[in-house]
């Protein structure tokens, strides 16, 4: 019975005090938003407002009116706008799964920044799944996936974030060191230290070693890169990295990068996410932050590494 407009009358007679200056503020004539609020009065059997001259008092059933219309027109204005950035790509949820380990180092610059445009989105980083990264965008758990491996699942799109090189990071005493690159045999009886993901998911395994017929002596998880790090310079294993984390730990570490074979591994870092979440400005606006972060910003945000 009681509509928006009705609420939104009260709250404009209060505020402005006689009909002409609040129809003038709804933009009615002063026909119109009289015959509303008769109508109103009709409907519930009630005075809403009395005139004293030329200005409007609200009476008791009014005031009582008023009173709603303050509670409820701030909250339907807030609804309306959060539903407008939603409709614009500014607001939202962005649940990011991340599968690399070294990842982590070029994320956290991104998120700096984009949390300071974007405050209006809610931002979660996952990186322990009871499910497989792909999995977690089909069952909704994430929205976009930061990964190294592009493997077609229908519904999912992928986009390069960017490509990078994946080096060998011995210490600078290893008999290795002297090298500008390596073959797989000479890896052959080292401790290859490497991040807890499945063999599989290692390219030095998968396109290095494991092509030229070679496994390492041994194989060492270890989840922390600085853990990691310290291992290498103190010769107890050899480790792979990407390129741009490489050079900057070899500038604080008596460490040494080598390249995999004369022509290198290359590979690519990866953003999944749903088709039907593709036009989303936030989440766009995300993947132009991380190619543009790692063109001109990388090295400066792992100062601290």
């Amino acid at each position: 019975m009681i509509e928006l407009s009705h609420l939104k009358i009260v709250a404009s007679l209060e505020r402005h005090g006689t009909l002409t200056a609040a129809a003038n503020a709804l933009c009615l004539s002063q026909s119109a938003l009289s015959h509303q609020i008769r109508y109103l009065e009709k409907k519930l059997g009630i005075t809403i407002w009395q005139k004293e001259g030329r200005r409007l008092r609200l009476t008791r059933a009014g005031k009582s009116l008023l009173g709603a219309a303050k509670q409820i027109l701030p909250l339907v204005d807030q609804a309306e706008l959060k539903l407008q950035a939603m409709a614009d790509g500014r607001l939202g949820q962005l649940r990011i799964g991340v599968e690399c380990y070294p990842c982590y180092e070029w994320l956290t610059g991104v998120i700096a920044s984009y949390l300071r445009e974007e405050p209006d989105v809610d931002v979660d980083i996952i990186h322990q799944f009871q499910f497989t990264g792909l999995n977690g965008l089909q069952n909704r758990h994430i929205d976009l996936l930061v990964t190294p491996d592009r493997i077609a699942q229908p519904g999912i799109a992928f986009e390069i974030l960017f490509e990078y090189e994946l080096v060998l990071l011995v210490s600078e005493t290893h008999r290795l060191a002297v090298n500008h690159h390596v073959v797989p045999e000479q890896i052959g009886q080292e401790t290859l230290i490497t991040f807890p993901v499945a063999a599989e998911r290692l390219d030095i395994l998968t396109r290095f070693l494991w092509p030229g017929d070679v496994r390492p002596q041994s194989l060492k998880p270890i989840e922390s890169i600085e853990i990691m790090l310290q291992l290498v310079s103190f010769n107890r294993g050899v480790c792979a990295l990407p390129l741009w984390l490489a050079e900057r730990v070899c500038q604080r570490l008596p460490l040494k990068w080598l390249h995999l074979g004369k022509r290198g591994v290359h590979s690519a870092l990866y953003a999944a996410f749903r088709d039907e979440d593709a036009e989303l400005a936030y989440l766009q606006h995300f993947l132009q932050m991380g190619r543009h972060f790692e063109a001109v910003g990388l090295s400066e945000s792992l100062e601290y590494l």
